[in-house]
């Protein structure tokens, strides 16, 4: 795999296109509770002998909308329940309809811990308090997975494109008023962050104004269903959620056309509630960072989680950086002086990063 790097984005003068707001629509498998009245079940024992966090009778979790709930709920409930067990008090599993819906509970207190992206950890980690404690390791033993654009292998695009050389961005900058074009959601970072800025703000092409059709389509699992049912002709997409595709739904993978790979990005962090007890982030921490249920495991196509910290995440900060400073750049409601100084703050906050 490549390395993540960022290509010239303090002095960037690409434009790109403004996140679309999505409604955050929240389901949740337990209702989240915080009150000790709750009780009855088991407390967890403390370093010092006493009990830990018995305000948190019950643990709520957040999974960020990847896939259907019922897909999600197969997949983590396993790794729940052994959390459960570890911990010595429920664990709910708390599942929303878009990634905003996640860091809108963690700001709420409604979740005290959450399984997050690149994109929408960093932005719950300036929004509700979120902070990264371990990374997914995949079965590989990876720690980056990439973003693709993806099409329908049918679709008569793919003669005009090398795919060889993986120049489907070219071809999709050329053709884009001839096409309809799916990102997954906007807090996404394979879905959205990175092809926005490699293949737009890096080409000057605002997608909402360059293609024909232009839709969120939400989770990974939809837009590669989009392209399979030839709904659009190319959407976002990532390598994670592909093998987790062709392990689902062989038939439907093999329908699927990569046109274009990303620089590699850094793996999913786990990430806990900043003001939750510090004895309740020990024995996260404890639990992930020691877990190895194969049997559970598996099928989240992760080995494990390794110890991380917020700044491995600094990558995507950058991104999103180039992105509002493209925003600002490009806004005909601004004068020159607003711009001006909203820029200063923003090369303030990339220079931060470095």
């Amino acid at each position: 795999m490549k390395t993540f790097s960022l290509v010239s984005v303090k002095n960037t003068s690409n434009r790109l296109v403004a996140a679309l707001l999505s409604t955050v629509l929240i389901t949740s498998c337990g209702a989240p509770s915080t009150d000790s009245a709750n009780g009855g079940a088991a407390e967890a024992a403390s370093s010092d002998g006493g009990v830990c966090a018995p305000e948190f009778a019950e643990i709520d979790f957040g999974i960020i909308s990847t896939e259907s709930q019922e897909n999600l709920e197969e997949l983590w409930e396993p790794l729940l329940k052994d959390m459960e067990e570890k911990m010595g008090r429920p664990i709910n599993g708390f599942y929303a309809t878009d990634y905003a819906g996640v860091i809108e509970a963690m700001g709420a207190g409604k979740i005290q811990i959450a399984w997050y992206g690149g994109k929408s950890y960093i932005e719950a980690a300036k929004r509700s308090g979120a902070i990264a404690f371990a990374q997914t390791v995949d079965t590989d033993g990876d720690k980056g997975y990439v973003a693709h654009l993806i099409t329908n292998k049918a679709n008569p695009i793919v003669a005009a494109i090398d795919l060889e050389a993986g120049d489907g961005d070219q071809y999709i900058i050329e053709n884009a008023g001839d096409l309809s074009f799916a990102f997954n959601d906007p807090n996404s970072t394979s879905g959205f962050l990175v092809p926005s800025y490699y293949i737009f703000a890096q080409n000057a092409i605002t997608p909402e104004e360059a293609f024909e059709d232009l839709v969120f389509s939400g989770s990974h699992e939809a837009t590669a269903q989009a392209v399979v049912n030839n709904q659009v002709d190319v959407a976002t997409n990532n390598s994670e959620a592909l093998k987790r595709l062709k392990a689902t739904d062989a038939e439907a993978f093999e329908q699927v056309q990569i046109i274009w790979t990303s620089p590699e990005i850094p793996n999913d962090p786990m990430a806990y509630q900043e003001d939750i007890p510090e004895c309740l982030k020990e024995k996260f921490k404890d639990f992930f960072h020691n877990y190895d249920n194969k049997a559970v495991l598996d099928p989240l196509d992760w080995s494990g989680f390794d110890p991380t910290e917020d700044a491995k995440w600094d990558p995507i900060r950058e991104l999103d950086v180039a992105k509002r400073m493209e925003e600002v750049k490009n806004n005909e409601g601004l004068s020159e002086e607003d711009k001006a100084t909203q820029l200063e703050e923003l090369e303030k906050e990339l220079e931060a990063l470095k």
